[in-house]
């Protein structure tokens, strides 16, 4: 799902990961009500990297904290999305996505990137899309945006469902701490 394109800019060292920039990355999620509003939420706490496999290809590691996540300006359902019948933060305070092994000129182009996601001790495969880069140094000097939509029943999260849309799509806006070493 979620998550990412986060993806391989530049390379790196299998030793030293890149991390990712937590002051200019974004890490998001949309989900409508039945009446068109979109609600759009946030985890401002995670932990992410990319790694250069022996063979070239890279691989996204990401991790954010649902007991922090926030609906910005709206209290109320942020108590929601923390509490049991969605994220339920107290019993399953991260949410994972490590991307399957993939070859680093996707940042380049777009395009798929599958890995595994894990949303209150469930795993699924799911699906990221990270979009065509609209700079030559993606993750650097332009965000590698990435979107992937899951089935929020799928993961447990089946409360609301008169009220709210069963899909939820994660928006993910990365940017990498430094710049690999040549």
């Amino acid at each position: 799902l979620l998550l990412a394109g986060l993806i391989g800019c530049g390379s790196a060292q299998a030793a030293e990961p890149l991390p990712f920039d937590p002051a200019h990355s974004r890490f998001g999620f949309e989900i409508r009500t039945r009446f068109g509003q979109r609600v759009e939420g946030e985890f401002p706490r995670f932990e992410g990297w990319i790694t250069e496999l022996p063979d070239g290809r890279h691989q996204v590691r990401l991790r954010m904290f649902a007991q922090y996540v926030e609906i910005p300006g709206k209290p109320r359902y942020t108590g929601w999305m923390r509490g049991e019948d969605f994220f339920d933060a107290a019993r399953y305070p991260v949410v994972e996505f490590d991307s399957d092994p993939y070859l680093p000129g996707i940042t380049a182009t777009g395009g798929p990137v599958p890995g595994r996601l894990s949303i209150r001790g469930i795993s699924r495969r799911e699906t990221m899309f990270l979009g065509k880069p609209e700079c030559d140094r993606p993750g650097y000097d332009c965000d590698l945006v990435s979107r992937g939509t899951v089935s929020r029943s799928l993961y447990g999260m089946d409360a609301w469902q008169m009220a709210l849309s069963d899909r939820v799509i994660f928006v993910l806006r990365t940017r990498l701490k430094s710049a690999p070493k040549p």
